[in-house]
């Protein structure tokens, strides 16, 4: 184990004693929700983890040290300093921690968290992937190489809906990545619950993914697990209203300049500006949806280990 990494006494007597442990993004905070929406939307995560019998924990960077299970205080500190906490991808990690600073890790920073500290579940709102008219700039997200790189399972609604969604599960497959639905065998689309393409895999609970990540790792595979958990019904958009703010949207983008990792946070804020912000609910409502659903497959997967 890295000794950059420290792991929150909870969070390392879980892990020693092969009880469930869920990893949490803390780019959500920083970046994913405005304040004070972030911090409640974090603390709700912990508590959904909580209620599924598994130890929650956000990694992040402070003060130079990769932390596997953030306390309260330091929940706090991200959330309120929003978007001026650096922005952690794989390639970011070195720079970050050699300078004594904090980091808001994505889902591609904290799938390498996750391995490091042995966290093998991960729940997030939406990977990232490829962007559109990534033929041509070639924007894709580092999410997809890190899914790849690392034996993690992560819980996600799908990728994000701005994406290019069709090249993201190209290139996912390309990289040997699983991509299996959680109760469909549709690819959600974060915002809406099926992209209109259809997966190879689908699980129909909880006990189910456990056991395929366990049949998938028990051979030595090294990729990670994308497990697509659509989100709920009641607080699903619908997809071409979502498609018609994403194309506005866009864009303005375009028009103003705006590209790389910073498309994604402007274009979150102002999808939620047009929706009156009803794409903020409906990004609060999947994001506790996937904390529940990894909590429930992270008990599934140590009681088969038990």
């Amino acid at each position: 184990m890295s000794s950059a990494l420290y792991v929150a006494p909870e969070v390392a007597a879980a892990i020693a004693e092969n009880r469930p442990v869920v990893a949490l993004e803390s780019t959500v905070l920083a970046h994913g929700l405005p304040f004070p929406d972030n911090l409640e939307t974090a603390r709700a995560m912990e508590a959904a983890v909580r209620a599924g019998g598994a130890v929650p924990a956000t990694i992040g960077i402070v003060k130079g040290r990769l932390v596997a299970g953030m306390e309260a205080r330091e929940l706090e500190l991200f959330a309120e300093e929003g978007a001026a906490t650096r922005k952690v991808s794989t390639r970011d990690f070195g720079a970050v921690l050699a300078a004594g600073g904090d980091g808001a890790t994505t889902v591609a920073g904290t799938l390498v968290g996750a391995r490091i500290a042995g966290i093998r579940v991960f729940a997030t709102g939406g990977i990232g992937g490829v962007h559109r008219d990534g033929e041509a700039t070639l924007d894709i997200s580092a999410d997809l190489d890190a899914l790849a790189r690392n034996p993690v399972a992560v819980v996600s609604a799908g990728a994000k809906s701005i994406l290019d969604l069709p090249r993201t599960l190209e290139v996912l497959e390309s990289l040997g990545v699983p991509v299996v639905g959680i109760g469909t065998e549709d690819f959600p689309a974060f915002f809406t619950r099926s992209s209109g393409l259809k997966l190879v895999s689908s699980v129909a609970d909880a006990r189910q993914a456990a056991a395929l990540l366990r049949a998938h790792w028990e051979l030595g595979l090294e990729s990670g697990v994308l497990l697509a958990n659509p989100i709920p019904a009641e607080a699903a958009l619908s997809e071409p209203e979502v498609e018609a703010w994403i194309a506005r949207v866009l864009g303005e983008a375009r028009a103003e300049g705006i590209h790389g990792k910073a498309v994604t946070p402007w274009v979150l804020g102002r999808l939620h500006d047009l929706s009156g912000g009803r794409t903020l609910a409906a990004n609060r409502s999947l994001l506790l949806h996937n904390a529940a659903a990894a909590a429930e497959i992270a008990s599934a997967l140590a009681q088969l280990e038990a």
